[in-house]
């Protein structure tokens, strides 16, 4: 995980700021916010790599938010 040390996130003065209460009304601009920081990270691919790969269930990684994680993760017939 020394992608760690390179993350823009390291820098942020709020780490609760990607890990939002939810992901509608205020928690939605919130979560955009955290994106934006994802978005001028060096290292967001391994991020969002790692959160799937280690079933991170919280939290904004690598600019993915938990929703799509899960969305990726349940694959194209989750739903049916």
């Amino acid at each position: 995980m020394e992608w760690q040390r390179e993350a823009a996130c390291a820098d942020t003065a709020d780490p609760e700021l990607f890990f939002p209460v939810s992901t509608t009304g205020p928690g939605a601009k919130q979560v955009e916010r955290a994106r934006a920081v994802c978005r001028r990270c060096p290292v967001a691919a391994e991020c969002a790599d790692w959160a799937r790969e280690t079933g991170q269930s919280n939290g904004v990684w690598g600019g993915v938010a938990v929703e799509r994680r899960r969305a990726v993760l349940a694959g194209p017939t989750a739903g049916r």
